[in-house]
């Protein structure tokens, strides 16, 4: 049973009205929870690709940097 109120109205939705509008609510709460997973797995792999190649090369650049700045310095 849902009891809404509305403008000093007062209307009470029972039976299958009710079951729809249920209905209704849990598909769209489903509709919310895939979209905030897709979303949450989407930046997952996104952090996920910048650590496993960003970090490497940013490493690998420091690393020949550092080389070069010693052959510069003989």
């Amino acid at each position: 049973m849902y009891i809404i109120t509305r403008d000093g109205r007062t209307t009470v939705i029972t039976g299958w009205r009710a079951w729809l509008m249920f209905g209704a609510l849990c598909v769209v709460g489903a509709l919310v929870m895939v979209g905030a997973a897709f979303l949450l797995l989407g930046l997952t792999v996104t952090i996920a690709t910048i650590l496993l190649f960003v970090v490497p090369l940013a490493i690998a650049a420091a690393l020949v940097s550092q080389l070069l700045r010693a052959l510069k310095s003989r």
